[in-house]
């Protein structure tokens, strides 16, 4: 089994044919799906889509780019969303400094607010950061200093030095379907240097379609094309590679639960 630890189902490009999303990416072994918040005010959207089906989750958060078009949430008010049911996660929430889409000041702020929420309820921390590595890695070690939490950075990208920051912090690294691409022979040799129990993998869909579906709309099933890629370059079995992900997710996504096999399994 496979799980696509990131993706984006309440999207529009899926709303035509979510059943048929959902479908192939079941008959691509992927179990188990977490949809991410981005807006908080669209937050019963993102809920909605978990509660349509067993084997799907959400998070609760405000992306970077909308941190300052959201209204100003506070870690209570992300504290209070994530007792909802179905909700596993805190974010996604970080810093792009690449589109830099929302002021700076914003970012940060509710960065740290997310933070709270996460350390409050144990609930993983989804990180974005993209042209931010220096900014991401001083504000998760000053928060870090206040108290542990658990998270991943998701569809990393960034240096070597925000990956062993993240992992002496204790957080995951989700790899997504960025590391198939050719361009990406640096992020290849630092996902090399990942401790494998620190390992998800994720869609970012419908970003990022993986090769060899890279053009299309990204899609959960897609995730297999990216775990076989890694497990190939990991010099690994493809089906231990969905293990090793897999247990990971559950360990980190502790308030998720594992689809039941059935007894032909």
């Amino acid at each position: 089994m496979l799980v696509d630890s990131h993706c984006h189902l309440d999207f529009p490009e899926f709303a035509d044919d979510l059943d048929g999303v959902v479908a192939r990416a079941e008959a691509a072994g992927v179990g188990t799906m977490v949809t991410i918040c981005t807006h908080v005010t669209k937050f019963a959207q993102v809920q909605a889509v978990a509660r349509r089906f067993p084997n799907i989750f959400c998070t609760v958060g405000i992306h970077p780019h909308e941190a300052e078009s959201e209204p100003d949430t506070d870690a209570a008010t992300l504290i209070t969303l994530a007792g909802s049911d179905k909700v596993v996660g805190i974010g996604e929430t970080g810093l792009d400094y690449y589109y830099d889409n929302a002021p700076r000041a914003a970012q940060r702020r509710a960065f740290r607010a997310h933070i709270a929420a996460a350390r409050a309820t144990g609930l993983p921390l989804i990180v974005h950061s993209r042209d931010a590595d220096e900014d991401t890695i001083a504000i998760l070690r000053e928060e870090a200093d206040k108290g542990a939490f658990p998270g991943l950075i998701h569809c990393f990208t960034a240096g070597p030095e925000l990956a062993r920051a993240a992992i002496d912090l204790g957080l995951y690294i989700s790899l997504s379907g960025i590391v198939t691409f050719k361009s990406a022979a640096d992020l290849r040799e630092t996902a090399r240097q990942i401790p494998h129990e620190r390992l998800l993998v994720e869609t970012d869909a419908p970003f990022l379609a993986p090769v060899p579906r890279r053009g299309k709309t990204n899609e959960p099933a897609y995730v297999a094309h990216t775990a076989a890629y890694v497990a190939d370059m990991l010099g690994m079995e493809p089906a231990a590679l969905a293990d090793l992900t897999t247990d990971n997710f559950f360990r980190l996504f502790s308030r998720a639960h594992r689809p039941e096999r059935s007894a032909a399994e």
